[in-house]
């Protein structure tokens, strides 16, 4: 029975490594698929969890000189935890057939402990934001297989010598427009909004701050609603609390997917929603987002998407920077102030040449969908050799 090892270094690496599994197993029917999470403790459906992990309070964001998240993280033990991993991983040589890296090279260079034939697919850097430097090439070479995130990056690569295939899995992540369970949720809302408050435990304050920009434009707006996305691993019930604790009327429901509905003077505005954000992508007309992977797959869902800079945001600006270097101006960057905020997300929702701009700006930069199943078909061509 062939055995392969995902080694993911982020919430969005997990989901990432997921759909290749999914795809993987139509080449691969009875392979066992295992996953170590390098960041936090994230399980997936499609992947065991093997391997030490651990929830660190940076919720992984080091990078970049983060010197006081780093710091943070390691009073809360990385070091060890770092090094209970590597052991895990030596251990582990001969045991699989070949070792998926997904994210950085960090998540590469402790792959290759396994002495297996390893797969680089990089969802973090891209030459429009942050090139592969020199170390990183060094350690690049060492993968049998590598995927980066647009043609720019790996043509990139080519020119020091390391082939690469463009292959960003994040325009797949979604794809499920046509689950009619999600109606419930967005019903009546005209215009719809998605709210990504994001997958770490700042997800629960970024709401609150969601929140008020979604008051303060429902308004002006008597048919304007929100949907409130909650990512696996987050509770329902704290989003609640927080909108109770702002002046929310918050009803709680019996349904699984829709947990609650928040409104005003009874006039229903948010309703949350703990399913799959694919057919959420495929109704609404805007995002507003701190959360990674899922600003990315809005961006590839053609939607425009809307960030703030939070005050704690200030010391976490690499990481928004990043992302607005990887989506262009497919991605609005806006100020934490709730005035300024919400003057500059109605001035978008005002200007249906800039949505349309924008959403167009995304899908180019974020590329078409299939990357995962091509990179699927690869590894499995890489398991099958003698």
């Amino acid at each position: 029975m062939k055995r392969v090892l995902f080694v993911t270094n982020g919430h969005g690496e997990v989901a990432i490594a997921q759909r290749i599994a999914t795809e993987l197993r139509t080449f691969l029917a009875d392979a066992q698929f295992h996953h170590l999470a390098l960041v936090g403790n994230q399980t997936g459906a499609t992947l065991s969890d093997v391997g030490p992990r651990r929830t660190m309070p940076s919720g992984g964001l080091i990078a970049m000189g983060n010197a006081r998240n780093l710091a943070r993280d390691l009073r809360a033990g990385l070091l060890g935890l770092t090094w209970a991993q590597a052991k895990f991983l030596r251990k582990a040589r001969g045991s699989y057939d070949a070792a998926v890296a997904v994210g950085d090279v960090y998540a590469l260079a402790m792959t290759l402990l396994a002495k297996t034939p390893s797969v680089f697919v990089g969802s973090a850097k891209s030459v429009d934001v942050a090139p592969y430097g020199p170390f990183e090439e060094r350690v690049l070479m060492r993968a049998r297989l590598r995927f980066v995130r647009d043609r720019a990056t790996a043509l990139a690569l080519a020119r020091h010598g390391i082939d690469a295939d463009a292959a960003n899995a994040i325009a797949d992540l979604f794809e499920s427009p046509n689950d009619s369970r999600i109606e419930p949720a967005v019903t009546g809302f005209v215009p719809a909004l998605a709210l990504f408050p994001g997958s770490r435990e700042s997800a629960y304050e970024d709401a609150g701050f969601l929140l008020e920009v979604t008051r303060e434009l429902a308004a002006s707006r008597p048919e304007l609603g929100a949907v409130l996305s909650i990512a696996p691993g987050l509770e329902a019930a704290r989003f609640a609390e927080t909108a109770r604790g702002a002046g929310w009327e918050v009803r709680q429901t019996t349904s699984a997917l829709v947990p609650f509905v928040m409104s005003l003077r009874g006039r229903e505005i948010v309703r949350g929603w703990q399913g799959p954000i694919g057919p959420l992508l495929a109704r609404v007309a805007l995002v507003f987002g701190q959360a990674g992977t899922a600003n990315e797959a809005a961006a590839a869902a053609a939607l425009p998407v809307i960030a703030f800079e939070r005050e704690r945001d200030r010391r976490d600006r690499w990481y928004r920077q990043r992302q607005r270097g990887l989506l262009g101006e497919a991605l609005a960057v806006l100020p934490g102030d709730l005035r300024d905020a919400v003057a500059g997300a109605s001035a978008i929702l005002d200007d249906p040449a800039r949505r349309q701009r924008m959403g167009a700006i995304g899908r180019e930069r974020m590329g078409d969908a299939g990357a995962a199943r091509r990179i699927a078909e690869r590894i499995a061509d890489l398991v099958a050799q003698p």
